[in-house]
């Protein structure tokens, strides 16, 4: 444990800000997972809206230093080319 008052601090705060990141990635792959399903139900367009809002959650957690920016766009494109490479493959 810490003697400085300050790094005292940090620890709390560190695992406050853990413990939010967590949850939103946590969010993200419920998110994910409902989206997969959806896909293998071959039920394009509610896939397509769900990416939308898939696509929103991980804005987010980039803006909120959740995800680094390279890797919200690599979720992002991968989350669209499954939807697109289960619709052509009908």
């Amino acid at each position: 444990m810490a003697n400085i008052k300050s790094q005292k601090k940090r620890i709390k705060t560190n695992e406050q800000a853990r413990l939010a990141n967590k949850s939103k990635k946590s969010r993200i792959a419920t998110e994910v997972r409902k989206y997969r399903d959806l896909i293998a139900a071959k039920d394009f367009d509610k896939a397509a809206k769900a990416l939308d809002g898939l696509f929103s959650l991980i804005d987010r957690a980039r803006l909120d230093n959740v995800y680094h920016d390279n890797t919200a766009s690599r979720k992002k494109a991968s989350l669209a080319r499954e939807l697109s490479n289960a619709k052509n493959a009908k």
